[in-house]
């Protein structure tokens, strides 16, 4: 039986046709509308376009996942590597070679901006390589934004050489063996840009349109943009996989969690991004909403800034990980939906190492290695928290406040700042924090995605490693690790670092949750993804399902 929705909710409909007619879809009647358009209820507004500037989800979904394709990708809703712009490659026995063949006939995006001449072809490779790598490259400091991710994965050290072979052939050459590259070239980041459109762009004096008005080769384009408001995408019809069956796709806009399941249920978003707890409990009671639930790569964490007193003393950081009670977290803010971490990795990734103890909760002890730390009286901390929901943490806010309860009752007086998500990022990768409730989604399946970025020396340069955590041995370990041929090798080393990681505890694991989707029942081949995100291509919509 359906609940009854309150005026709020029906008044959303005002708000669904306003953002169809301002997108430019053609208003018939509500029937016709939906049975042509998936609207996807989006937590926010990309950073930018262009993936190679972000580590955001959030431009994720609006940018990699939707306009563009990488030389290989992952197979939809796994991890394994399949080809994607490089219909097939080669490695050299030293596993410093790689050499990729293209896959010709594939068109770029034609828009109101931009009318390709030419095909993809191995320019637009070394083009949207080289922006990243080479400092002097004239599209390397176009935006404001950074190249975080190409930096933390160490790419800039490792690639030494791009070499355009032919038309539709390129090769990489490694400082050294690297076993997870080809599952990096299917990250986000690794997306392919128009080296022809940079090209025109510069030459008009205008470089900056293209990480704001973008051209790819993926399954939809760019039609409009609100920011804050909505993105409109369309079919691209030249698509090398094939057109999509799915016409038309808006991402609206509806940062409020509230909202976004209101819209929902109101039958007036077909998908919602991140739900709440409390979302999941009740979504069953509504017509328009089906819950999708699948174990996510992704940990939640306190991260203390080792830069900053008292964090520099390994048994302030040992208290913490004693004070803080995560099953309570785990109850009060995931509603049982997720698991308590005690690795930086989670549970379902190989090389996890299970046989490590968890930092029991005990207060007493959390006080008595204060006192032999000299803060027999406590001292004064921040957390910050970004205001945004993610899908490793539902409810920052009210994380903070239980840790500031716990941490109270040893004598630690806390205080809770919030911040945008991305200004939230763009100060702690500065190093502005004392502490801040982080999280992170691995994107490709590799051990290494979380450990580099997060916890290597080279992390703390580009800012995503939040603790300032910078131990030699640890990174000696991850770099064995990636230079290992035979996996049993690698999963040795993972689980020595893990080792280190929990003696030195730059963290405090709090959580690993549980990744849900709700989405309208007519919604056909949704897969949740187990490196996180949405992904529309191969979406349909069951155009009947409104006549039953």
């Amino acid at each position: 039986m359906i609940k009854k929705l309150p005026n709020r909710i029906k008044a959303l409909g005002v708000i669904y046709f306003t953002v169809l007619l301002a997108s430019g879809c053609q208003y018939q009647k509500k029937t016709d509308v939906k049975e042509n358009v998936l609207v996807y209820c989006s937590e926010g507004s990309p950073q930018t376009f262009n993936p190679q500037l972000s580590t955001s989800g959030t431009t994720f979904d609006a940018s990699s996942r939707t306009l563009y394709n990488r030389l290989v990708e992952f197979r939809q809703g796994t991890t394994y590597i399949e080809p994607g712009l490089a219909e097939s490659w080669q490695i050299s026995s030293d596993g410093r070679e790689y050499t990729f063949n293209l896959r010709k006939g594939v068109k770029l995006h034609q828009t109101e901006y931009f009318v390709p001449s030419r095909d993809f072809n191995a320019d637009d490779v070394i083009f949207s390589f080289e922006r990243q790598r080479d400092k002097t490259h004239p599209f390397h400091k176009v935006s404001n934004l950074s190249y975080n991710y190409f930096e933390s994965m160490e790419l800039t050290s490792l690639i030494q050489k791009i070499e355009k072979i032919s038309e539709y052939q390129v090769k990489f050459y490694l400082s050294r063996a690297e076993s997870p590259f080809l599952a990096t070239l299917a990250m986000d980041f690794a997306s392919i840009l128009s080296e022809e459109y940079a090209a025109e762009l510069l030459s008009e004096g205008a470089p900056e349109q293209l990480d704001l008005k973008p051209v790819g080769t993926g399954p939809f384009k760019l039609v409009r943009y609100q920011p804050d408001a909505y993105i409109r995408y369309r079919a691209h019809s030249d698509y090398w996989r094939g057109k999509e069956k799915l016409e038309n796709l808006v991402f609206a806009i509806t940062p409020d969690p509230s909202l976004r399941f209101a819209r929902l249920v109101a039958g007036e978003c077909d998908v919602m991004a991140n739900p709440l707890p409390v979302h999941i409990s009740s979504a069953h009671n509504f017509k328009y909403a089906k819950v999708l639930s699948s174990a996510g790569l992704n940990v939640s964490y306190l991260a203390m800034n080792m830069l900053k007193t008292p964090f520099n003393s390994l048994k302030v950081r040992l208290a913490l990980n004693h004070a803080i009670d995560k099953k309570a977290i785990i109850k009060a803010v995931y509603k049982q939906t997720a698991t308590t971490a005690k690795n930086p990795i989670p549970p379902n990734m190989w090389s996890y190492d299970d046989s490590i103890d968890d930092y029991p909760y005990a207060p007493d002890i959390a006080r008595k290695l204060l006192e032999e730390a000299g803060f027999e009286d406590g001292f004064d901390m921040t957390i910050w928290t970004m205001s945004a929901q993610r899908a490793y943490n539902p409810n920052a806010k009210k994380m903070a406040e239980l840790i500031q309860e716990d941490l109270k009752a040893i004598g630690v007086r806390v205080k809770i700042e919030s911040y945008e998500y991305g200004t939230f990022l763009n100060k702690v990768r500065q190093g502005q924090h004392h502490s801040a409730l982080m999280g992170w989604i691995g994107d490709n399946g590799d051990p290494d995605n979380f450990f580099t970025p997060l916890l290597s020396c080279g992390g703390t340069i580009t800012g995503t490693n939040a603790s300032n955590w910078c131990e030699p041995d640890f990174s000696r370990l991850i770099h064995l690790a990636r230079s290992q041929t035979k996996l049993r090798k690698r999963v040795n080393h993972y689980r020595e670092a893990q080792e280190l990681f929990k003696y030195y505890s730059p963290w405090v694991p709090i959580a690993h949750a549980t990744q849900h989707a709700i989405i309208n029942p007519r919604v056909k081949n949704f897969h949740i993804i187990p490196a996180g995100g949405v992904h529309f291509s191969g979406v349909y919509l069951d155009k009947e399902f409104y006549r039953d």
